[in-house]
């Protein structure tokens, strides 16, 4: 019978260890290319930065006008709520005075022992008057029952009040966490973007922000020799009316001003905001986004476009500029330029709405 041997006990060193050393070095082969270096992201070209920053921006500015959308939505439950709070406080001072009403009733006839007043008219010194008094003690017990039914209704109706301002609370709540959802696609989107510019030299930076901005550096020359573009002289005279050339007005005034996501005036602003401030000068109040701004007014063709008209751009509206004639438009592009003059064939045309 074989003796029953113990197996040997493998080495730490030996094979196992070689394997593992093998798949090791296998691995950092891979990962390095067998030429010692490693896979780094390719360059881009400044062309391929320019065209990745531009779809971060877009993608941002869609975001913005959801943002947007959301917070005007939230500000309008926030003011709901403040009103269905104003009104229930009311409701609930005339409740208070009806009950301490209500209160003295209680007590005067726990005074006159809880008898009727109609009986105690009855035994009265004066039966003469007893008629006369009986018709009064029904009166008061009338009033008295109307006014039961007085606070029974009140009660109902702030009960009302305070569900309605439960739900637009919960309204809120849901835009509130819809914000921050929006704010932090915006800022994904706007810090991606600013990476990928640090990877370009200041002269490549410099030269993207001129093939892109043209205009825009006629747009904030401070000098005397400024051309037709930078002055609002001949959109005015073509806008259809008062109202058209005071936005328009407005929007030259504002060349050169920030963008910043969300904002409205007036020192920066986002396209829509811009737009909305422009005819908020006028007189005349817009809705907060692009997809809302376009049904404010009468849509018009590319080919029937005056000054003051509304021009919208990408298939998802996402984009609105203040239209001034000559094919050119007043808008606030994204945060790498300011609020600038700039073709309509800059971006996809997507619409255009008269709104005077």
């Amino acid at each position: 019978m074989a003796a029953h041997r113990k197996p040997r006990q493998r080495s730490v060193g030996g094979s196992t260890a070689r394997t593992a050393w093998t798949i090791a070095l296998a691995g950092a082969a891979t990962a390095t290319g067998f030429d010692g270096t490693g896979h780094a992201e390719p360059q881009l070209t400044p062309a391929q930065v320019k065209a990745k920053v531009d779809k971060l921006y877009h993608e941002a500015e869609v975001a913005t006008e959801k943002y947007n959308g959301a917070k005007e939505k939230a500000d309008a439950a926030e003011q709901r709520i403040r009103s269905l709070q104003d009104e229930a406080a009311r409701k609930t001072e005339k409740l208070n005075s009806a009950r301490e009403t209500l209160g003295s009733m209680a007590a005067a006839q726990y005074r006159d022992g809880g008898v009727d007043p109609a009986l105690q008219l009855a035994l009265s010194n004066d039966p003469d008057r007893y008629l006369d008094g009986a018709e009064f003690a029904e009166r008061a017990g009338n009033r008295q029952a109307t006014s039961v039914a007085s606070v029974r209704r009140q009660l109902r109706e702030i009960e009302r009040l305070r569900g309605a301002a439960r739900i637009e609370l919960t309204s809120l709540q849901s835009r509130q966490t819809e914000l921050q959802g929006h704010r932090k696609t915006i800022t994904d989107k706007l810090d991606g973007a600013r990476t990928l510019l640090t990877q370009l030299t200041a002269e490549e930076r410099a030269r993207l922000q001129s093939a892109s901005g043209g205009t825009d550096r006629a747009a904030r020359s401070s000098t005397g020799s400024r051309d037709a573009l930078t002055t609002p002289g001949s959109a005015t005279a073509q806008a259809p009316n008062a109202r058209a050339a005071s936005a328009i007005s407005y929007a030259y005034s504002k060349l050169g001003s920030p963008y910043v996501w969300g904002a409205t005036g007036p020192n920066a602003f986002d396209c829509s905001g811009l737009t909305q401030a422009a005819y908020r000068s006028a007189g005349l109040s817009l809705p907060r986004t692009t997809y809302a701004q376009i049904d404010s007014g009468r849509r018009v063709s590319r080919s029937e476009l005056l000054p003051g008209d509304l021009v919208f751009f990408y298939s998802g509206i996402s984009h609105v500029g203040l239209y001034i004639g000559n094919g050119q438009m007043i808008h606030a592009p994204n945060p790498s330029a300011p609020v600038r003059v700039a073709p309509l064939d800059e971006m996809p045309f997507a619409g255009a709405t008269r709104v005077v």
